[in-house]
């Protein structure tokens, strides 16, 4: 009996080290004036870790939150406080309401979480200024994250963090 918990213990610690240990590469996201050290590969390994479960137990799937096109259109000049009101809403919204149904994945999601505040102690650095257009756009995701139940949103938007990836790969260059 003792070992057979030895083991679990064991492996539970050896997927939570998986989830936590990975190469560093840094990448310089420029955003207009600002410019912050991501980790891309950290970002998207743990994402890649949840995204499946995130995605299959995602019930609301005629709702969209991020649009690509929401992104795609922000305004030259406004990219810093995009990102900066997007981070806010994923540490503040998303990951304090997220539960996946699997303890590992809850340990990687959680590791994607302080990845993100990281990022976002950065960017508080910067002086993003932030126009009427910006936080319209925002306060649309807002609204639809609204329109859900707390778990149900924050479900979605974890399954829809593709396209945050993508946007945030689309403003970097490596250092």
């Amino acid at each position: 009996m003792v070992m057979k918990m030895l083991l679990g213990c064991s492996v539970s610690l050896l997927l939570l080290l998986v989830c936590l240990t990975e190469p560093v590469e840094s990448r310089t996201l420029h955003l207009d004036s600002c410019s912050v050290n991501v980790h891309m590969h950290e970002l998207r390994k743990y994402y890649s870790d949840i995204r499946s479960n995130a995605i299959s137990e995602d019930s609301e799937i005629g709702v969209k939150l991020l649009d690509k096109s929401l992104m795609t259109t922000v305004q030259e000049g406004q990219r810093c406080c995009f990102l900066r009101l997007l981070l806010r809403f994923y540490v503040e919204r998303v990951f304090s309401n997220y539960a996946s149904s699997q303890p590992q994945q809850q340990r990687c999601s959680s590791a994607l979480a302080n990845a993100f505040v990281s990022i976002r102690r950065d960017i508080h650095k910067c002086h993003c200024l932030c126009e009427e257009d910006t936080q319209r756009k925002i306060d649309s995701v807002h609204a639809e994250f609204d329109k859900l139940q707390v778990g149900q949103a924050a479900q979605k938007a974890v399954g829809e963090l593709d396209t945050v990836l993508e946007w945030l790969e689309g403003q970097r260059t490596q250092t």
